[in-house]
């Protein structure tokens, strides 16, 4: 079968992250999550400073863009993949909910979208990827062989990610705030001016509110035995 590009795009806590590492796992692909990209640079922004609830210090980021250095390294235990922010795992802190009601404001940044574009569309050269994002399809890898189009309802994603952060042993944490920051990122997502999300012509749609993995993976499976062997 040929190597190709597989682009898995949709609203957040859809499981795309999960179900694109099971996928490239299985087939022997490599599997980066840009997601994971935006939210270091939220990070780092909360980190200095440079972000709060009503504005962004856009000069101070888009001064040190060149410092924020983002790569991904493998847990020797787990198997997992972690990200690293200037060589530090900050794979917990990511996904925050600091984090997570800030991104999408970090993300709709013109110079930060080109940024992590540059560098996805890098990695991705040799293809042999699958990738997941808001704009995978549509913007970072508009030729990508397989475009799959991911979706769930905004109650089933914040139980999700409610369940999520409570395996974790996170207090305090709230199902209704949970379920207005689902929504809020929605908003925000398809309505930046900058590389919208928004399904791709060609992109296959998967409504996954009531799969089980198992159904969802052997799904995305046959997806990609019928593009790669096109």
């Amino acid at each position: 079968m040929k190597k190709i590009t597989i682009a898995i795009d949709g609203f957040s806590s859809c499981g795309k992250s999960t179900m694109a590492k099971a996928l490239a796992k299985r087939i022997g692909y490599i599997y980066i999550d840009s997601g994971a990209m935006y939210r270091a640079v939220c990070l780092y922004a909360i980190n200095h400073g440079w972000i709060d609830e009503d504005s962004i210090e856009e000069e101070a980021l888009k001064g040190h863009l060149e410092d924020i250095k983002i790569s991904f390294t493998i847990d020797p235990e787990s198997g997992k993949q972690l990200t690293c922010l200037n060589g530090e795992v900050v794979e917990d802190k990511i996904r925050s909910m600091e984090v997570s009601s800030k991104v999408s404001r970090i993300s709709a940044l013109p110079y930060v979208r080109q940024a992590i574009t540059d560098q996805l569309q890098a990695m991705g050269k040799e293809k042999g990827i699958v990738m997941d994002g808001r704009d995978i399809g549509t913007t970072v890898f508009p030729d990508a062989e397989l475009k799959v189009f991911l979706t769930a309802s905004a109650e089933i994603r914040a139980q999700r990610r409610y369940d999520e952060m409570k395996a974790k042993g996170e207090e305090g944490i709230d199902y209704d705030e949970i379920l207005r920051n689902v929504k809020e990122r929605d908003h925000l997502d398809m309505t930046r001016e900058v590389s919208p999300l928004r399904q791709a012509p060609d992109a296959v749609v998967l409504d996954n509110s009531h799969l089980t993995y198992e159904e969802q993976d052997a799904w995305l499976l046959d997806q990609y035995m019928q593009a790669a062997s096109e």
